[in-house]
């Protein structure tokens, strides 16, 4: 309890520290001719330790610190950074920043985002829980994840285990007036390992990451998890070339939903390269399917009151009934749009793909989706990026498992997956209720009417 009393005092004192050393740089920045200025700084702390084989590979201990300076000079912005926070370095990169604002061109879109907008309350959503566990307990936690996997027969080789143990501490500061404080801590345990008989060598993994380290899985159930999955794949075959009903796993879902976000960020919109353009307000998956951005979930791994910019966080729907309410967007980017900032500057907050499926009821767990899938693919690894978010059109290696009449049939590998993502999201047949909670993305399996499968 001592060790968690000192790091919460210690964050505190940091934070303090740098909010007081953004809020001088700010007002130096003004006193420099700067009409408004933004400070961002951060201190990350961390241990990672990996082991193979029950011996020890790798031990870092991190504590990197970052400080990032944008001044504006009317429409005219110039940034610069420095990983040293001693008073030299913040000078020259103040220097820096103001002596690029005054030769770049000026930019109609840039400047701070509204103050009408700050974020002015700061609710505790529980994200702060310090891992007090030592190199000598770190390296024991990860040998006994792999000696766990390693113990399954057939398990004939490992690539080691990993425990990762972080802190950041941050503060976002503006002209404007505004300050604002985080801290979070980020913890994960891994493990991949190999197995082989005579069709060959296949390797699988898994892993875990929390907020806080009494949320993690047990240590021996990650390891056994990890020897299923690989056990699970030995004898894997290619498929003949067909379509076919596709579902995917959660893990690899949330990447689906990742290019729907690609798709409908700002960045991507005013640079014309985005198969969704001008597609707010119409529909884009089936009309039963709604999507929610939920920022305040406690411990979730995406919460936050503010975004990058200091603009408040709230609930938002982005697909409601399949149709697409709103585009995500920072307030450059909106700027460049005629659009207001939907406080997303810095990325999205913890993305609800809310389960579900056009019959009505409770939505499926696993099994109940494998049983919906019936014939079909199960994709559970995709590789390459053969991904287009210009024209949609999507094609990626990919392995998993085939099913028939709802019960896995056997493995398979060395395929490719094929379609078009206007046509995927449109063809989305149910959402699982077997959401993967490790990601700022929460889905469940997700199922595709048909894709191609380009096999034998």
């Amino acid at each position: 309890m001592s060790d968690v009393v000192t790091s919460q005092d210690a964050s505190q004192r940091e934070l303090d520290r740098l909010s007081e050393l953004a809020e001088d740089v700010i007002r130096r920045a003004r006193a420099a001719g700067a009409t408004q200025a933004e400070v961002s700084a951060s201190i990350d702390t961390g241990l990672n330790v990996n082991v193979r084989l029950g011996e020890v590979e790798t031990v870092e201990h991190t504590r990197d610190r970052g400080f990032g300076l944008t001044v504006y000079f009317g429409k005219r912005k110039g940034s610069a950074s420095t990983a040293d926070l001693n008073a030299d370095s913040i000078q020259a990169t103040l220097d820096q920043a103001c002596a690029i604002a005054r030769f770049t061109e000026e930019d109609e879109a840039s400047g701070l985002a509204d103050a009408s907008r700050m974020a002015t309350t700061f609710p505790d959503l529980d994200l702060w829980h310090p891992w007090a566990i030592d190199t000598a307990d770190a390296i024991a936690l990860g040998q006994e994840i792999e000696a766990a996997g390693r113990a399954h027969a057939g398990i004939t080789n490992s690539d080691g285990a990993s425990v990762q143990a972080g802190e950041s501490v941050s503060v976002y500061a503006n002209s404007h007036g505004f300050v604002g404080r985080e801290r979070g801590t980020r913890h994960s345990l891994s493990v991949a390992l190999i197995a082989g008989d005579e069709s060959g060598m296949q390797r699988d993994y898994w892993y875990d990451s929390v907020r806080s380290a009494s949320d993690f899985m047990n240590a021996k159930a990650l390891g056994d998890k990890a020897a299923e999955r690989t056990l699970a794949r030995i004898g894997a075959r290619r498929l003949s070339t067909q379509q076919s009903p596709v579902m995917f796993v959660p893990e690899i879902a949330r990447g689906l939903i990742g290019h729907l976000i690609g798709a409908v960020s700002g960045g991507a919109l005013y640079r014309h390269a985005s198969f969704l353009l001008d597609h707010a307000g119409k529909q884009v998956m089936p009309s039963w399917l709604n999507i929610v951005e939920r920022p305040h979930v406690m411990r979730g791994q995406g919460s936050g009151a503010f975004d990058a910019e200091g603009v408040a966080t709230r609930d938002s729907v982005l697909v409601e009934n399949g149709v697409l309410a709103r585009y995500i967007l920072g307030s450059y980017s909106a700027r460049k749009l005629g659009l207001e900032s939907t406080g997303n500057a810095g990325g999205i907050h913890n993305l609800v793909v809310e389960p579900g499926h056009g019959d009505g009821g409770a939505a499926d767990d696993f099994r109940g989706m494998l049983r919906r899938l019936g014939t079909g693919l199960l994709v559970t690894e995709v590789m390459g990026q053969g991904v287009n978010t210009i024209t949609g059109d999507y094609s990626r290696g990919a392995a998993g498992f085939w099913v028939e009449n709802g019960e896995i049939a056997y493995p398979v590998e060395e395929i490719t997956i094929a379609a078009n993502l206007r046509e995927m999201f449109m063809g989305i047949v149910a959402v699982g209720g077997d959401v993967d909670k490790r990601s700022h993305l929460l889905t469940g399996s997700i199922l595709l009417d048909r894709m191609t499968i380009a096999g034998e």
